[in-house]
């Protein structure tokens, strides 16, 4: 497949998502084509720069690259500590205000890159390279950054576009099983709200796209870099439609911020979460049960999930009471009355979300006393 070019419209001036094999070879031609900065730096983990660091540096060998900085990119680490302590090692290594700062590796990277980028001398150029199927899809395209606070999630941020973004399937390689198929259920997501054939293709080939067949991956990953894009060109801000790119989301952030943003990866949670919102929808009478049944057995085809949180659906309730929705202290959900289109529904009755949330808790009831018995019957 030749390379692909997606362009994303944004208040601060359009920009393009390159999607192709080999682009991180060729990164430092893309970014010394946007002229005007005075040296790149390069924002990555450790966990990636094991495997990319020498590619992604020789890449950038014609683009001015002054520096490469490392920082934690589990999601406990996503933090106000974490975004001040990058912005030290910045100014130690020289970055000035026409700086432009790379950010190469997945969700929590380009977050916490993108909030230090909009922040860091009130602003600095920055570039995603997404090295995730998370990232590629979703969280490196319409400029959210942000990191976390114990109360909530990416409740700290700003929206602060890229000037470009290089997604390299290759990459995808060297995904653990467990972190590609996190991203596969941000791709089921853009199935349910706004895309009835990606959705169908995906009941047909989820098996494929987990074996990381190439055509599969490719058909997959630009329809949702596509879906992204033209959401994100007509609300950048998430001032109505871009709400819908949150399916699954209220649920999601309860269940990592109950947790400690250490039991899931994110799309894991968006998975437990999408499964949460149709069971809700269909209790609220919005959505057909036939419906919701495929979504969920979609969503547990990709693979096995953690239990689900153990938490008192009063407990989640109050931490969905901090979601960047609510308005005027009533959740808001996102949800399906057809598969291929969501809506932003307001009244939906406490009781019913409660009862969602019941049956989680219950299962992870029965799920620990399982694990005790097993443990019981090895002693």
């Amino acid at each position: 497949m030749a390379t692909q070019s997606v362009q994303v419209r944004s208040a601060a001036g359009a920009y393009r998502v390159l999607y192709g094999r080999g682009l991180i070879t060729r990164a430092g031609a893309e970014i010394a084509a946007l002229r005007g900065h005075t040296g790149v730096f390069l924002l990555t983990s450790p966990r990636v720069a094991r495997h990319w660091r020498g590619r992604l540096e020789a890449g950038l060998r014609g683009a001015n690259r002054r520096g490469t900085v490392l920082f934690d990119d589990r999601e406990s680490a996503k933090s106000m500590a974490t975004a001040e302590k990058l912005c030290r090692q910045l100014v130690r290594a020289g970055a000035d205000r026409r700086a432009l700062l790379v950010a190469a590796g997945g969700g929590v990277v380009g977050d916490v890159a993108g909030f230090v980028a909009a922040t860091y001398l009130r602003g600095v150029r920055l570039v995603h390279i997404p090295t995730t199927l998370v990232a590629q899809v979703d969280s490196a395209i319409g400029g959210k950054t942000g990191v976390n606070l114990p109360e909530g999630k990416n409740l700290v941020g700003a929206f602060y576009p890229p000037q470009l973004v290089l997604a390299d399937p290759e990459t995808l390689a060297t995904l653990p099983r467990r972190e590609f198929r996190s991203g596969l259920y941000e791709v089921i997501k853009y199935g349910v709200i706004s895309d009835l054939r990606l959705f169908v293709f995906l009941e047909k080939n989820i098996e494929r796209l987990g074996a990381r067949e190439r055509p599969a991956l490719d058909f997959a990953i630009v329809r949702c870099i596509r879906a992204k894009a033209g959401v994100v060109g007509r609300d950048e801000r998430e001032s109505g439609l871009r709400e819908m790119l949150n399916f699954g989301h209220t649920f999601a952030h309860a269940f990592e911020t109950a947790t400690g943003y250490r039991r899931y990866l994110h799309g894991e949670a968006v998975g437990w979460g999408m499964i949460a919102a149709v069971r809700l929808a269909e209790r609220a009478g919005l959505f057909p049960a036939a419906q919701a049944q495929r979504v969920e057995a979609l969503v547990r085809r990709v693979g096995p999930l953690p239990p689900p949180p153990a938490q008192k659906p009063e407990q989640l309730i109050r931490i969905m009471g901090a979601d960047k929705k609510t308005r005027g202290g009533k959740l808001r959900f996102v949800l399906p009355d057809r598969i291929g289109h969501v809506e932003t529904v307001s009244d939906i009755p406490t009781r019913l979300v409660r009862g969602v949330l019941l049956n989680f808790s219950a299962r992870a009831a029965s799920t620990a006393r399982t694990r005790l018995q097993a443990d019981d019957s090895r002693q």
